[in-house]
This record gives structure tokens, C-alpha cells and sequence, in this order.
């Protein structure tokens, strides 16, 4: 109890700007530390984890792909084509990310190859950090493509590393997922979510920048003067080919993924890319490094000391005597609200998609729906905080959107991804199993 109210004061200080997050996440750490509630090899185990260190090595990489002006070429070339309007060029973005997912098993490595396509977009639009025009188009594409990988990632089984051992944990139960039920699954809520979150944003966190007639003449007209592609976009986008190809391979063979980004990283600095000077520039990196880290382990001690197995109990004894279909509602309720308290959807569902399957099984619920929607909510629940996923972090960094936007506007995408799986997903998936 003393570590959750350290964790849930933390939360609140950013949600209430009181503090920036890494400010609350470092002095989380110090009292966690200093009044003994954690010891200090658990409070700093986040430092050591592979794929906060993707996070990092990610965005320098990101960094390299827009200095190159590869990042800049690749978005010309999406105005070009989608950007009459930046309600389309989110639609692009998510529908970018939806056809990549299925070779990535891992969102984190899919937000490093999106985060400079949709940097480069905002730059292009006029939309940059520091000078006050970051809400004219950045903002919003930012926003928007993080919101995406919340369903790209739920459409596929190989778009998330943690989806086969969701489905591996249901097998145990009895309950077969494969590749093609999970995509039949997944389609019409998926098809329905992406069709109304670019728009719902639009709506509730629009862009300066709304019609944008010129701008693919304008894009033509860039890409004339850019001339053909430098010596720094070749090496750049080699390395960014071969790291894809070995991030799509990771599930496949034991390839780690953060090597892979730290590798190419290597490169494009011993090509003279990516300077050593451009690591003092990048402040964001260590920034996003520290308080990612430090929420992750007080996240992890949480789990560890037993509060969420706790938490799961306790609420189980108030669904005694419920019909199946009202315990079905609340488990999935409750397990989306929880994600407040995890900042990796892997722990989430190590921790609590057993107990919550096996309960929901129990009470009568449909094995295939129980099991299906609860790894779904693994995925959509991601923009719940910033701290909700490693993708997240990314995002954050770029400095177009804060903390506190994640937490409301973040939430509100949750909250309209849960309407649409619960009220859409539901009967979709229930139909599907009885055929």
C-alpha cells in the first residue's frame, strides 16, 4: 500500500501538472528508495531492460533518419499523395502502421520506423517544437499515429510480441487462437476503430492546420528541389531496411531487437550520420531513458509484492451470483482500468490475463470471447497514460504533445476503443465462433 500510493501520487502530480514527469518519476524513485519500500537494486532493474534501451536507441536512430533528409523525402512523398487534408494524413499513417504490423512483433520497434515519418510530416506542414507551431499539425499527427498502434497491434497475432503468449496462456485452457481466427476476430472492431479514431481526434484535439489543398502540389515541388537522393538518405535508409528486416525476424529466430537498433545506431555513427555532437542535442533520450525506467520498476515491484494479484481477488468476490454476461463486462472494465498501474502491456498480461480468463471461464463466460477481448484490451488500453506503453515514450519525446494531453486525450481513445470492441466486438465474435 505504501508503494501504490507512491505510484498513484506520482500519477496524479502529472495528470495535474504539478510536475513534468520525469521531475514526479525521480522523486518517486527517492522516497521509494529512501524510506525503504524498494530496495535499491529492484528501483533501478528498469535501467537494465532491453526494451527500454530499444526506446532510446530507437529515437536517435529517428533522429539520424530526419537530419538525413530521408525522413523529409518519405513525407513529401505521403503529402504527395494523402495530404489534402491532415485528417487524411492521419488516415494514412494508421493505415501505414496496419500494413507493417504483421511482420513487426514488436509495437516499440514499430513506433522507431513510423516517429520520424510523422516528425518529418509535421516539420513539412509548418509544424514544429519552440516556436509555437506545434499544435498546428504535429500535435494532432503525433497523437493520432500512437493512437493507431493501439489497434494495429490487436489486428494481427504476430503484431505484438505479448499476443502468442496470450494465446499460448488460453490454449492451456482449453481455448485454440490461430493466426486466421485471430484476424476474422479482430476485423470488423478493428475496421470500425480506424475508421472513427483519426476523426475522433480531429474532433477533440484538431489541428490548426485543417485543409491543406496546395500542399501536394507544394510536395511535388519539394521533392523537384531535394534533387536525387544523397549519400546520407543511402546509408540511411540501408541501415533502416536492414534493421526492419531483423526486427521483422526477431520472432522468428532469437535476434535482439535493442542490438539491432543500438547496431544500426553503430553504423550510421561510424558513417558520420549521426555525430556524436547530435547526442548533445538529444536531452529527450536520456530524459524519456530515466523516467520510463523508473516507472517500470515501480510498476514491476507492484506486481512482485502482490498488489495486483490482490486487487484481482478482492474484486472477483464482488461477481459472485452475476450472469456471465454482466461479469464478462466488468472483468474487461476493470482490466483496461488497471493498465493505470502497469507501464508494460507485457507485465499487464503476464500478471492478470490468467486470473481474469479463468475467472471469467468460470462464471460462464465463452472461452473464445473471455480470451479474445481481454488480449484486444491488452493492446487498445495502451494510450491510457504515458506510461502505458514503451511506444508511448517515443511520442512523448518529440515534445508536440505533453504528459498531461497523453492522459486525457489518450484516455479518451481508450475509452472509445472500448465502446467499439464491447459494444462491436462482442456479437462480431460470438457470431464468428458458431459458425
Amino acid at each position: 500500500m505504501q508503494l501504490f500510493t507512491i505510484f498513484l501520487t506520482t500519477i496524479i502530480a502529472i495528470l495535474g501538472n504539478v510536475l513534468p514527469i520525469i521531475a514526479a518519476s525521480v522523486i518517486a524513485l527517492a522516497v521509494s528508495v529512501l524510506t525503504g519500500v524498494i530496495e535499491p537494486a529492484k528501483a533501478y532493474a528498469g535501467f537494465s531492460e532491453s526494451f527500454i534501451l530499444l526506446i532510446v536507441a530507437a529515437f536517435l536512430v529517428s533522429h539520424a533518419v530526419h537530419k538525413s533528409g530521408l525522413g523529409k523525402r518519405i513525407s513529401l512523398h505521403i503529402i504527395r499523395r494523402f495530404g489534402h487534408s491532415t485528417l487524411g494524413l492521419g488516415y494514412s499513417l494508421i493505415a501505414t502502421d496496419i500494413l507493417i504490423a504483421p511482420a513487426f512483433p514488436s509495437n516499440t520497434a514499430r513506433s522507431g520506423v513510423l516517429y520520424p515519418i510523422v516528425y518529418g510530416l509535421a516539420h513539412d506542414c509548418g509544424s514544429k517544437t519552440g516556436d509555437n507551431t506545434h499544435k498546428k499539425a504535429g500535435s494532432y499527427l503525433m497523437m493520432t499515429s500512437m493512437a493507431g498502434l493501439t489497434i494495429s497491434s490487436g489486428l494481427w497475432l504476430t503484431a505484438m510480441a505479448v499476443n502468442p503468449i496470450g494465446a499460448k496462456i488460453a490454449e492451456t485452457m482449453g481455448i485454440h487462437i490461430t493466426f486466421g481466427s485471430w484476424l476474422v476476430y479482430a476485423l470488423l472492431p478493428t475496421l470500425v476503430a480506424f475508421i472513427l479514431i483519426p476523426w475522433v481526434l480531429f474532433r477533440i484535439y484538431p489541428p490548426e492546420l485543417k485543409a491543406t489543398p496546395d500542399a501536394p502540389k507544394m510536395a511535388r515541388e519539394a521533392l523537384i528541389t531535394m534533387g536525387r537522393i544523397s549519400r546520407n538518405e543511402w546509408i540511411t535508409g540501408t541501415v533502416f531496411l536492414g534493421m526492419l528486416a531483423l526486427w521483422s525476424l526477431s520472432g522468428i529466430f532469437p535476434i535482439d531487437k535493442a542490438a539491432v537498433a543500438f547496431g544500426g545506431l553503430g553504423v550510421l555513427m561510424a558513417s558520420r550520420v549521426f555525430s556524436v555532437e547530435d547526442f548533445r542535442t538529444q536531452g529527450e533520450a536520456l530524459s524519456t531513458l530515466i523516467w520510463f525506467a523508473i516507472l517500470f520498476a515501480l510498476s514491476t515491484q507492484l506486481a512482485e509484492m502482490g498488489f495486483m494479484g490482490a486487487v484481482a481477488n478482492h474484486f472477483t468476490g464482488y461477481l459472485i451470483g452475476l450472469s456471465w454476461g454482466w461479469v464478462y463486462l466488468l472483468l474487461v472494465i476493470v482490466y483496461v482500468l488497471i493498465h493505470y498501474l502497469f507501464v508494460s502491456q507485457s507485465a499487464h498480461l503476464l500478471a492478470l490475463f490468467g486470473i481474469f480468463l479463468s475467472i471469467g471461464v468460470s462464471a460462464g463466460v465463452p472461452g473464445e470471447l473471455m480470451a479474445m477481448m481481454l488480449l484486444f484490451a491488452t493492446n487498445f488500453n495502451a494510450t491510457i497514460t504515458p506510461q502505458g506503453s514503451s511506444c508511448n515514450a517515443i511520442y512523448l519525446s518529440s515534445g508536440y504533445i505533453s504528459a498531461r494531453e497523453i492522459y486525457i486525450y489518450g484516455g479518451a481513445i481508450t475509452l472509445l476503443n472500448l465502446v467499439i470492441f464491447l459494444a462491436i466486438g462482442t456479437p462480431w465474435i460470438l457470431a464468428v465462433a458458431h459458425l
